[in-house]
């Protein structure tokens, strides 16, 4: 009875030094990595997934006056056709342009700010902007809104293809300064930032 009380206290001795041994390799604690791994089954951000939009492309147009309601007026675009002029520069672009301009709107809700009888003497793009000269007939006829609108058109239809373009506008070959007897201060270039900060429709 003794050897077998013996033994048995040895088989659960030896169990116990057993489950001992297993329990610490259990409760070895974890090293972590300063290296973080990207998980499987996280999603991508959604500037990942959502494409941008696409760049808005400028067009060539023709800028009208409208009215807003019975005093207020505002620049309107035409956009043109580029059917005949899909492999023409920018100079022949603005000039169809121009050309358009100075025939006057084909819709009634919509007029022209430029005296009829104006000519465009010529239009250069050049590196330091879009450099247009007009007849003296620009100068002439018209009030205060008449002259901010006839300048408003000629400056935005001559950025429409860039709306940052600078645009310099002469009279006959003389720089246009002062627009009339209105005394309407002309900077040079003019730009259409520049015109929305100094007037108003």
């Amino acid at each position: 009875m003794a050897q077998l009380r013996y033994q048995s206290r040895k088989f659960w001795g030896g169990l116990v030094g057993v489950a001992l041994v297993v329990g610490g390799f259990g409760c070895q604690p974890q090293q972590t990595s300063t290296e973080t791994s990207p998980s499987p089954t996280s999603s991508p951000s959604p500037e990942q997934t959502d494409p941008q939009p696409p760049a808005t492309k400028p067009e060539l147009a023709v800028y009208w006056i409208a009215y807003k309601d019975q005093e207020q007026l505002a620049l309107e675009p035409t956009k043109l056709p580029l059917d005949n002029l899909e492999n023409a520069s920018s100079e022949e672009k603005l000039m169809a342009a121009f050309k358009r301009l100075l025939e006057g709107p084909a819709n009634a809700d919509k007029t022209n700010a430029i005296p009829e009888k104006t000519q465009l003497n010529s239009l250069k793009v050049q590196e330091d902007g879009v450099r247009i000269d007009l007849s003296r007939e620009f100068t002439t006829g018209g009030g205060t809104k008449s002259m901010q609108a006839r300048l408003g058109q000629i400056v935005y239809t001559a950025s429409s293809l860039d709306p940052q373009e600078a645009v310099w506008i002469s009279v006959d070959g003389e720089p246009l300064e002062v627009l009339s007897g209105e005394g309407l201060i002309v900077s040079q270039p003019m730009t259409r930032k520049e015109f929305e900060k100094n007037f108003s429709l």
